[in-house]
């Protein structure tokens, strides 16, 4: 008996072109990272959870659907602090801690904050496709360094293998990676009538190609929805049809455009939000209404998220700066902490330029930094104050570096014949 195999075929091509299809049609993870990388990664993770704070109540994650990309806008080892500590604030209000599963170091260093299987405090209000209280259905991942900041490669390296491999362990694809401003949502306030993207700017500089990731969401399904007002700045960085990709800018400072809102989101009228003015007076997010007006807030201020310390000791004398908890090199000169101009005068009695700093979270509490300056040129014999900087040796912006290590304006010295030979000047370059 003779049957025909020709209608068998064609069923079974057919059937293997929808497959073939559908398997095109499902999103998978983009990043390939060896597998002897990932291991050798893990191996490399360094285990912080004895440093958790023990008030932290651990509660097991019922579902996994989400990992959440989060920049500290803080360095190194304040970031660990807080994410392992809690955040404190000037009220006397502070967190049991908890807030990230990892953390990553701008040199790659990865450390481990709570075990995956935990719920971490990462995602506040937060939505996404639907689903709220993100921080129940996600891993929350920090990136030291700021919003307005370049992410290292080492950073990259870093969180790519990790995302590669929590995505194998939860079984997620690329669309799976979001980042903490794409999932905040605010409530109505002053500059927002409705629920609203835009309360948080964190990791809208991350650049999911770097890290290997695939393609992801063109659009916000909650906006879309009608459930959430999008945010214009967010939505051109992530749902652009040119693609987009946020460049890190020095977006810490006010401008006509860049306002506290586009700078802080919700927190721009936080105690924990400092407001420095060009003219050295200094302001928390919570004061500017009543003592400024937010309509006069000048240009050239420059806004400091997170900030737990004093705000007395956030004050600079004059071009001197430093170095505190909270306060870091870029926060402070931005794009120029790595040039000539910027001279740091380290605790040790070192004293670097910009262009030998390898990074802006290397350099130690205390240090105290000038930016825009030239020097030194030493004081001797034959070299007077008056030799090296003319008329201006006794102006504010001349600085003398003493050999007890004192950095000192000019105008503050009363008499300069009794100035020490081996005392360093810096000039302005201006």
């Amino acid at each position: 008996m003779r049957f025909s195999t020709t209608g068998y075929s064609q069923g079974f091509y057919l059937a293997a072109s929808f497959l073939t299809l559908f398997l095109l049609m499902v999103p998978t993870p983009a990043n390939t990272y060896p597998r002897k990388d990932a291991a050798q990664f893990q191996r490399s993770i360094v285990d912080y959870r004895s440093r958790l704070n023990p008030r932290f109540k651990k509660i097991k994650r019922q579902k996994t659907k989400y990992i959440i990309v989060h920049t500290a806008e803080l360095g190194r080892q304040t970031t660990l602090r807080v994410v392992s500590q809690g955040k404190r604030f000037r009220n006397g209000r502070h967190t049991p801690g908890g807030h990230a599963h990892y953390v990553i170091a701008r040199d790659g260093r990865t450390y481990r904050i709570l075990d995956k299987q935990y719920v971490a405090d990462h995602a506040g209000i937060s939505m996404w496709d639907g689903d709220t209280g993100i921080s129940q259905l996600s891993i929350g991942i920090e990136l030291v360094g700021y919003h307005y900041a370049a992410i290292t490669d080492a950073q990259y390296r870093s969180v790519g293998l990790l995302i590669g491999i929590l995505q194998g362990v939860y079984g997620l694809d690329d669309r799976a990676v979001l980042t903490h401003s794409q999932v905040a949502f605010g409530y109505p306030n002053r500059w927002h009538r409705k629920n609203h993207r835009g309360r948080k700017r964190c990791a809208k500089n991350f650049d999911r190609t770097k890290a290997g990731l695939g393609p992801t969401w063109r659009y916000d399904p909650d906006v879309r929805a009608g459930r959430l007002v999008a945010d214009q700045q967010l939505a051109a960085v992530y749902y652009s049809p040119r693609n987009f990709i946020a460049v890190a800018e020095e977006a810490n400072v006010i401008s006509k455009k860049n306002t506290a809102w586009v700078i802080a989101g919700e927190d721009f009228d936080s105690s924990a939000t400092v407001y420095k003015f060009p003219d050295g007076r200094i302001f928390t997010g919570d004061q500017i209404a009543a003592e400024v007006g937010w309509h006069l807030l000048p240009a050239k201020t420059v806004v400091l998220l997170n900030q737990e310390v004093s705000v007395e000791k956030l004050k600079d004398d004059g071009p001197v700066k430093t170095i505190a908890d909270g306060v870091t090199a870029w926060s402070l000169a931005g794009r120029s902490y790595n040039r000539e101009t910027t001279i740091y005068f380290l605790p040790s009695g070192r004293i670097k330029t910009g262009s030998v700093i390898d990074d802006w979270d290397d350099l130690p509490v205390q240090t105290k930094l000038i930016i825009g300056y030239k020097g030194p040129f030493e004081l001797r014999i034959d070299q007077s104050a008056y030799r090296i900087a003319g008329k201006g040796y006794k102006d504010a912006n001349t600085i003398y570096y003493l050999p007890s290590r004192q950095l000192v304006r000019g105008h503050h010295i009363k008499d300069f014949t009794q100035l020490q030979l081996g005392t360093l000047v810096f000039l302005p370059t201006g």
